[in-house]
């Protein structure tokens, strides 16, 4: 039935759909747990910093993910309910057409068993053939009579199937609905905090500025320490070219943008890259040539992909810095104590660099700065990561 084809089409298409976004918001969920218990270590040394206002903007922004993709399976579900009650409407309409045929089917069937026995209308004809024939031809009247009484049965089942569904989906919304005011508050909760949070670190405005000023001297020692690097390649490629696994291993790098793991196992992004405005001081930007990744735990940095280590620097105010070439690619993680390689090295995918140094400054967070560069060119990590 034209009726059943639909709702089965359509039901594969909702669900589909539907677990699509169930999915996306238990992993939001799932980050916004993790941020919590970065932001719980932060409450106990009850200090206030930039990064925690980062962190809690991350968080702001999850949430708001969250609240979005509610609304989005609440519509979604009330399309579903909409189609579904006018697949109800077109199945009863349907089951009441093949009841209606099916009765005038027995009715007359009757009347004629009645007036001429199936036995007498076989033995009346002509000859064997006609007699074979009027057999067939009453089985098979006997085999439509089954269809449409399974048809029938079937899509009994199929009504009250899609009823169930119906009932459910507006359970769903209700408790859907329930959860999105939850969350809203929360959401309101966290904003009110960090607005909080920026009136008290605007109190602070000589510290802050101090701090960006040494973030500013950090950046400049791990460019020029970069420069050096890239320097030190092009002299060596002037008296030999780049081999061709180099060669390859940077074509690779290229193909894998957006499918790079993480330098770190798990952390929160508190950093992008390019120029912003200061979440505090107004009329001040912040230029990054990269992202700092925040995590709550001892968190070791690892490399995003196979290569080699061509350099390792100690700078002050950003512990140690590795360098790692991939053709024609460079990926710089700062911060680091405990390094576990040296130059020269051959670096596999995932491959442990050292730990990244816990500052008691940023409540004990670990904090990395990471950078990817081709030659001088800066680069967006946060377009060559994989996403979360």
């Amino acid at each position: 039935m034209l009726s059943t084809l639909f709702i089965c089409a359509i039901s594969q298409l909702f669900s589909q759909n539907k677990a699509e976004l169930e999915e996306q918001r238990r992993k939001t969920m799932d980050e916004i747990a993790y941020v919590d218990n970065i932001l719980k270590s932060t409450a106990r040394e009850k200090s206030e910093s930039i990064n925690e206002l980062r962190i809690l903007g991350n968080k702001v922004n999850l949430r708001e993910s969250v609240i979005k993709g509610m609304s989005e399976e609440i519509y979604l579900l009330n399309d579903r309910i909409e189609i579904n009650r006018i697949a109800i409407d077109m199945m009863e309409s349907d089951l009441g057409k093949l009841k209606n045929d099916y009765a005038r089917t027995i009715v007359n069937s009757y009347k004629s068993k009645k007036s001429n026995p199936e036995i007498i209308y076989i033995l009346s004809a002509k000859d064997f053939n006609q007699g074979y024939k009027r057999l067939k031809y009453l089985q098979q009247v006997t085999k439509f009579r089954r269809n449409e009484s399974e048809i029938i049965s079937e899509l009994k089942q199929q009504i009250e199937g899609t009823k169930k569904r119906l009932e459910d989906d507006l359970n769903n919304i209700s408790d859907l609905q329930r959860k999105e005011v939850q969350q809203k508050n929360l959401l309101k909760a966290e904003q009110t905090r960090k607005q909080q949070i920026v009136i008290s670190l605007g109190s602070k405005e000589k510290q802050l500025k101090k701090e960006l000023e040494e973030k500013k001297r950090i950046a400049k020692k791990i460019e020029a320490e970069i420069a050096r690097v890239i320097e030190e390649e092009r002299k060596k490629a002037l008296k030999r070219e780049m081999t061709p696994e180099q060669k390859l291993i940077g074509e690779n790098f290229s193909d894998n943008k957006g499918r790079l793991p993480w330098p770190v196992e798990r952390g929160v992004i508190t950093s992008h890259f390019g120029t912003h405005q200061h979440p505090v001081l107004k009329y001040v930007t912040e230029e990054n040539k990269g992202i700092e990744i925040t995590s709550s735990i001892k968190s070791s940095a690892r490399s995003v992909f196979k290569g080699e280590v061509s350099a390792i620097s100690a700078i002050s105010g950003a512990n140690m810095t590795i360098i790692i070439r991939h053709g024609n690619y460079l990926t710089v993680y700062s911060n680091l104590i405990n390094v576990k390689v040296k130059t020269g090295d051959k670096i596999e995918t995932k491959q442990e660099l050292g730990d990244v140094y816990t500052d008691p400054r940023e409540d004990n967070n670990c904090i990395l700065k990471f950078m990817i560069f081709e030659q001088k060119q800066a680069l967006d990590p946060e377009q060559w990561i994989t996403k979360i």
